[in-house]
């Protein structure tokens, strides 16, 4: 996973690629107040649930997505975003391929 140069326009999109049963990352950036990673998961793939230190905003770049949050769960279409705040349970799962970006902010 190789951080992508800076100071240069980014297609998102195109940094990312598909592919068939996986889920696929890119982290954009990372530093020591948090990061930024691209995703894609193919149909019906998943993170299960599990918790994290910081707040996490989920950007949905691509497809249909499903975050559930402390046992609440939400649908997310294109252009859709959500927090996931910090030591909260949470679970994210591709209803249809999808994209996301995803800021973690360590404070």
């Amino acid at each position: 996973m190789s951080i992508v140069p800076k100071s240069q326009v980014l297609k998102l999109d195109d940094l990312v690629s598909y592919q068939e049963g996986s889920v696929v990352s890119r982290q954009i950036t990372k530093a020591e107040a948090g990061n930024v990673t691209l995703f894609a998961f193919d149909a019906g793939q998943e993170l299960s649930e599990h918790t994290a230190p910081f707040d996490a905003l989920v950007q949905l770049l691509d497809g249909e997505a499903e975050i559930s949050i402390s046992g609440q769960s939400f649908a997310l279409i294109v252009g859709d975003a959500i927090v996931m705040p910090a030591n909260q349970p949470h679970a994210v799962r591709g209803t249809k391929r999808f994209k996301m970006l995803l800021t973690m902010i360590r404070a």
